[in-house]
């Protein structure tokens, strides 16, 4: 990368980039550049890509209802409900 392109992608993206520090991200750029192609290089005919390298499976517990319905009681000790839902006052204004 050159330091005008630097430039341009700090401007982009909001970064202060000093001209003392534009050779030190120009040259750690580059490295990480040339490491990305040497990493293309490689040949990966016949490997299948991974979705997670340990392959897991998440272990899941079967759906079944552990509690009783308690909706109505609950209800009830609130202060005040409406069609099942409990009200409270409102506190932001529109």
């Amino acid at each position: 990368m050159k330091k005008s392109e630097i430039d341009k992608v700090a401007t982009l993206a909001r970064l202060r980039v000093s001209p003392a520090e534009a050779d030190e991200v120009t040259a750690r750029i580059g490295e990480i550049l040339a490491m990305i192609d040497q990493m293309q290089a490689v040949d990966t005919t016949g490997v299948e890509p991974l979705a997670h390298p340990l392959d897991a499976v998440q272990r899941l517990r079967a759906d079944e209802v552990t509690e009783a319905d308690r909706r109505d009681e609950l209800l009830a000790l609130a202060p005040s409900n409406r069609n099942g839902l409990f009200v409270v006052p409102k506190v932001i204004d529109p």
